[in-house]
C-alpha cells in the first residue's frame, strides 16, 4: 500500500458527506445488492470512512429488519458519521430522487398511458415483470429454502394466499410462530442463514475502524432510547392528525405504516400485501397499473419499495384527495412514501446504539428463517397473479380465462427469465429490451 493508503483518512465534513449521499440517490440502481455494492465500493474501499467489518456488522443488523436494507444501511452510516442530522439526510437523499422521478412518471402515465405508443411499450414490459418476480422467488428460495421442511412452509404459504386468499400479515404471523416452535424442537432445520459474514479484505485503516469506539452520539443510554422512541411516536401521530380530514389519505397512512413493518424478506415480499390493500381493498389502482408501476420502479434509482410512491400517486388521483390531479397525486405519493420510510429511521436511530453496544455477529432467528421461506411462496403467488393478467388480459375473477390467450407475452417472459437466470443479465437491460420489443410489435400489429 502507498503511504496515503496506510494513513487514517480525514473525517469528512458534513457537506462532503451530504454531497456523497446526494450523488448516491441518483446512482443507486440494481436493487439492494447493487446499492450495497456501490456503498461498499465508495465507503469502504475508496473513501475508507468505515471499515469492512463495521460495514458488514451494520448490514447484518439492517438485514434483520423490515424495510429496505440498503436505505437503512445509508441511514446507519450517516448516523455514525454525523449523528441524527447525518442519518436523517442520508436516508432522505437515498430515496428522494426516486420519489420525484416516479411521481413524474406516474403523472405522465395517467395522462398519456392510453396512447398506442405507450401501450406497445407496456405490452413488452409486463411479461418482463412476470420473469423478474419469478426470478426473485428463485433467488430468495435458493438461499432460504434449504430443506424439505422449509419447502413445505413455502408451499403452505402459496396455497394459503392463492387458494384461500389468506392475508399476508396472517401468513407472516403463522410462519413466525412455526419458526419459533420449530427452532426449539428441530433447530437444525431452522438454523440461521443468509446475511453477511465476517470481513476478509483490508483496504487500509478506516476512519471508523474495526476497534474504533462508538462516537458519543452512538452510545446507548436508556433515557436516550426512550426519548428517541417518543419522538418518533409523536412525529407519526402528528402526521396522522394532519391528514385526518381526508379519509383516503388517512387510510393510506394507516395502511403503509403496517406495510412498513411487513417488508421482511425484501420489497417483493410486501408486494402481495400492497396489492391486496391497494387493488382489492381500497381500489387505489388496478392490477395492470400495479404491474406497470413495478416495471418502472425496476428502472429507476432507489429501493424497489418505492413502488409505494406509484401506488400513492395513482391512488391519490383515483380518489381525488386534493382536487386537481397533480396535487392529488403528489399528496397520495407523499403520504405513502412518508409512512413507508418512517419506521426505517426509527429502527436505526433507536436500535443503532444497542447494536453498537453489543457488536458481534448477528444471525437470522428461527422465526425469520420460517418467514423468509413463507415469503418465497407468497412471491410465487404474485408471479402467478401477474402472469394471469399478462397472458389472459381480458380475464376476470368470474371468468379467469376469458378472452384469447396471449402467446407472445409467454415467449417474452421465458426469454427474460432465461436472460436473468442463466446469463445473469441486468434487470434494467432486460426490461429495456422487452420494452423495445413491445414497441416493435406494436408497430407490426
Amino acid at each position: 500500500m502507498t503511504e496515503a493508503q496506510l494513513a487514517v483518512p480525514p473525517a469528512p465534513t458534513f457537506m462532503e458527506a451530504l454531497r456523497f449521499w446526494f450523488k448516491l440517490g441518483f446512482i443507486s440502481f440494481g436493487g439492494p445488492a447493487g446499492q450495497i455494492a456501490i456503498m461498499h465500493q465508495e465507503l469502504v474501499e475508496r473513501r475508507r470512512w468505515i471499515s469492512e467489518q463495521r460495514f458488514l456488522h451494520a448490514l447484518n443488523y439492517c438485514m434483520l429488519l423490515p424495510g429496505p436494507e440498503a436505505c437503512q444501511l445509508a441511514i446507519y452510516t450517516g448516523w455514525l458519521l454525523h449523528g441524527l442530522r447525518g442519518g436523517l439526510l442520508a436516508g432522505l437523499l437515498f430515496f428522494l430522487p426516486a420519489f420525484f422521478l416516479l411521481s413524474a412518471l406516474a403523472g405522465l402515465y395517467l395522462a398519456f398511458g392510453e396512447l398506442p405508443l405507450v401501450q406497445g411499450v407496456f405490452y413488452g414490459i409486463k411479461p418482463a415483470v412476470v420473469a423478474v418476480v419469478l426470478f426473485a422467488a428463485w433467488r430468495i428460495g435458493s438461499r432460504a429454502v434449504r430443506n424439505g421442511l422449509l419447502m413445505g412452509v413455502s408451499a403452505l404459504a402459496f396455497v394459503g394466499i392463492f387458494f384461500f386468499d389468506i392475508g399476508f400479515p396472517w401468513i407472516v404471523l403463522a410462519a413466525g410462530l412455526l419458526g419459533a416452535i420449530g427452532g426449539k424442537l428441530m433447530p437444525e432445520k431452522f438454523s440461521g442463514g443468509g446475511g453477511h459474514g465476517a470481513a476478509h479484505k483490508g483496504y487500509g485503516p478506516a476512519l471508523i475502524d474495526d476497534h474504533t469506539p462508538p462516537p458519543a452520539h452512538a452510545r446507548f443510554s436508556p433515557g436516550g432510547l426512550a426519548l428517541m422512541l417518543g419522538a418518533f411516536v409523536a412525529v407519526w401521530a402528528l402526521a396522522m392528525m394532519s391528514i385526518r380530514g381526508v379519509p383516503d389519505l388517512w387510510h393510506m397512512g394507516e395502511f403503509f405504516t403496517k406495510a412498513a413493518f411487513l417488508t421482511i424478506g425484501g420489497a417483493y415480499a410486501v408486494l402481495p400485501y400492497v396489492y391486496q390493500g391497494g387493488v382489492e381493498h381500497y381500489g387505489w389502482l388496478t392490477g395492470p397499473q400495479m404491474m406497470d408501476g413495478l416495471a418502472l420502479g425496476e428502472t429507476t434509482p432507489g429501493p424497489l419499495i418505492m413502488i409505494v410512491t406509484w401506488v400513492g400517486y395513482v391512488g391519490g388521483v383515483t380518489k381525488a384527495v386534493a382536487g386537481g390531479s397533480v396535487a392529488s397525486g403528489l399528496a397520495g405519493a407523499a403520504v405513502a412514501t412518508f409512512f413507508t420510510f418512517l419506521p426505517s429511521f426509527l429502527f436505526i436511530l433507536v436500535g443503532g446504539p444497542l447494536v453498537e453496544a453489543t457488536r458481534g455477529e448477528l444471525k437470522f432467528t428461527a422465526p425469520l428463517t420460517a418467514i423468509t421461506a413463507a415469503v418465497v411462496g407468497v412471491i410465487l403467488n404474485l408471479a402467478a397473479f401477474f402472469a394471469w393478467h399478462t397472458f389472459w388480459p381480458k380475464g376476470s375473477d368470474a371468468a379467469p380465462f376469458a378472452g384469447p390467450f396471449e402467446w407472445l407475452p409467454v415467449l417474452i417472459a421465458i426469454a427474460a427469465f432465461v436472460a436473468l437466470w442463466k446469463y445473469k443479465a441486468d434487470i434494467m437491460k432486460v426490461i429495456g429490451a422487452c420494452a423495445a420489443l413491445g414497441l416493435l410489435l406494436g408497430f407490426l400489429r
